[in-house]
């Protein structure tokens, strides 16, 4: 058959366990189209919008931490996928990306659904491929199948990401009536072992030996998702080493019970004398970005002597301007390493006490103002989110979108209490295009409760992460719609400006009710403090159908209670 090849590239993903693939409508790619959805071993789901079916596809591959395949076919369609890939390079999601496209003499020939798409997503996947036109060439049948292997295989390789095979179909794209499409059973899948990078001896030895003589060692957990392996590890090489944990919202560090959450909430409050004393001798940092831009200025103003990041191969951001050392090494065996061989001096013991307990104060002294703030103030959004997070279920994933949710969540927190509540967020491009849709992604693949977070304009924006067929009453959406971006009314700058409404803000008179309703979803609303439990109770059981629950504010109120909030803090440095 002339477009075996073709049909066997979703045999070869079955064979190295990738189950799930994404496809948007089109005639081009209508030869994968048809051998993913005909392949018993993969759950094959169609989205219009291929930019909606990106970031569902991401969320897919970061929930069930497997390759998702994305089809498209050519023309603009490809440069839809473009945020979702950029979004999951920096988060370091794998996905298997399959371009349909036109014959080359076609290009730049005004034919339809035509454009430029060898290495059209350029350095934001790991590699392009582009399949070669003649399918019936012993070599050509070699070379795809090789490709094939190859572009699977790279998309699961530290540091793990979206991988790009551009494939030029020519017609007939379609099957006749008695042709039966088959998949090839000896086709040859190549197998791929990876092992842990650990520590050698000599360079244990000397890492040792700086921590020892280290009074002062911070560890910043970046954004991971939970590894139970890695929390454990990360806390007994704490405990023995007295060092403390920096951990936002998005580093699913909240199990642990030493973890420091409000780093964000009173760098921006202390003195510089305080700053001064908090000042680590010792960084070490692993996982991805961190929210906190005060935690940036801090490190970057009060510069510790040595920053280690460590990451299994690749190259490292230098965030906080203050990288001395990359350890190539996973990170669960370094730390284990390290605390299993420590041996500290009971002098040096004490200064390492006496650092943890300057952080261990900032963090009471902000829990207890942060806690007098919420008891005391009156309905806001940032009080009700407050109630929400107070209200997730014991079991659950929380996504978060960009702008002001995330930063309201970190400001708020979760604590140990939330063990099993799994942060998700994409921070990696941070932004506001996708957020929703990938949230569906993880909902589709799992099944328990996906809790999302957002904005009015994350949320508006899109909308057609519903514009499907499949049941998603596992997803319950929180819609803060206070009118806009209320982020350019609190942020240095556009606040001042007379243009900030239309242009910044960019106001909006939009209502989720009508979304609700047009996709037959249950809707709540909170605009008072009234049937605050009522309502919340309602929103987080279970049930039949996705629910949207909106709460409805506007910019000043929202404005006012974060300056409240703020100051609330710094009072606690008054008494």
């Amino acid at each position: 058959m002339r477009l075996q090849p073709i049909y066997d590239i979703a045999e070869l993903c079955a064979r190295h366990g990738i189950h799930q693939a994404i496809v948007c409508p089109g005639s081009r790619c209508a030869p994968l189209t048809l051998a993913f959805s005909r392949h018993k071993e993969i759950t094959c789901r169609t989205i219009s919008d291929e930019r909606s079916a990106a970031f569902i596809a991401l969320g897919i591959a970061q929930q069930t931490k497997k390759p998702v395949v994305l089809v498209c076919t050519s023309g603009s369609a490809t440069y839809n996928f473009a945020p979702a890939i950029a979004e999951a390079s920096l988060q370091e999601i794998p996905l298997l990306v399959l371009t349909a496209d036109r014959p080359k003499e076609w290009i730049d020939q005004w034919d339809g659904q035509t454009i430029r798409q060898n290495n059209i997503y350029g350095s934001h996947v790991k590699k392009s491929y582009e399949l070669p036109e003649d399918y019936s060439h012993a070599d050509s049948v070699w070379y795809i199948n090789r490709v094939t292997n190859e572009a699977i295989a790279l998309s699961q390789e530290f540091p793990k990401g979206p991988v790009h095979i551009n494939i030029p179909l020519r017609e007939p794209l379609y099957p006749t009536a008695v042709e039966k499409i088959t998949f090839t059973k000896n086709i040859r899948s190549i197998s791929l072992s990876q092992s842990k990078l650990t520590l050698s001896e000599s360079d244990q030895k000397k890492l040792l030996q700086t921590i020892s003589r280290s009074a002062k060692v911070l560890l910043i957990a970046g954004q991971q998702d939970f590894d139970a392996g890695l929390a454990k590890a990360v806390y007994t090489f704490c405990k023995v080493n007295q060092a403390v944990l920096i951990g936002d919202v998005i580093s699913n560090f909240h199990p642990l019970s030493n973890t420091i959450h409000y780093a964000d909430v009173f760098l921006s409050a202390c003195s510089e004398v305080i700053k001064k004393s908090l000042q680590p001798d010792l960084a070490i940092t692993f996982g991805k970005s961190v929210i906190s831009k005060n935690l940036k200025q801090f490190l970057r103003a009060y510069a510790p002597a040595q920053h280690w990041h460590i990451q299994p191969s690749g190259i490292t951001a230098d965030t906080f301007q203050s990288l001395t050392q990359v350890i190539h090494s996973d990170p669960q065996s370094v730390f284990e390493s390290l605390s299993e061989s420590s041996r500290i001096e009971k002098s040096d013991l004490q200064k390492k006490k006496g650092y943890l307990k300057h952080w261990k104060v900032e963090e009471q002294r902000t829990k207890t103002s942060s806690e007098k703030y919420f008891s005391e103030t009156a309905f806001n959004e940032m009080s009700i989110l407050k109630e929400i997070i107070s209200s997730l279920p014991e079991q659950c994933n929380l996504h978060i979108a960009n702008s002001m949710s995330v930063r309201y969540a970190n400001l708020i927190g979760l604590t140990e209490k939330n063990s099993r509540v799994h942060v998700y967020s994409n921070r990696g491009a941070s932004g506001i295009d996708g957020c929703t849709s990938t949230a569906v992604g993880h909902a589709l693949s799992s099944d328990i409760s996906n809790i999302l977070i957002t904005g009015d304009l994350a949320f508006f924006y899109d909308r057609n992460a519903f514009w499907h067929n499949y049941p998603i009453s596992n997803l319950h959406v929180v819609v803060i719609n206070n009118g806009g971006g209320i982020i350019f009314n609190l942020i240095d700058g556009p606040d001042l400006l007379e243009e900030k409404d239309q242009y910044f803000i960019t106001d909006q008179k939009l209502s989720a009710i009508n979304l609700a309703t047009e996709f037959g979803f249950q809707y709540l609303k909170l605009d008072s403090n009234k049937k605050v439990k009522t309502t919340l109770n309602e929103f987080i059981k279970p049930g039949k159908k996705p629910k949207i629950l909106e709460i409805l504010s506007d910019q000043q109120t929202g404005k006012k209670a974060f300056i409240k909030f703020k100051e609330q803090i710094k009072k606690g440095y008054e008494s």
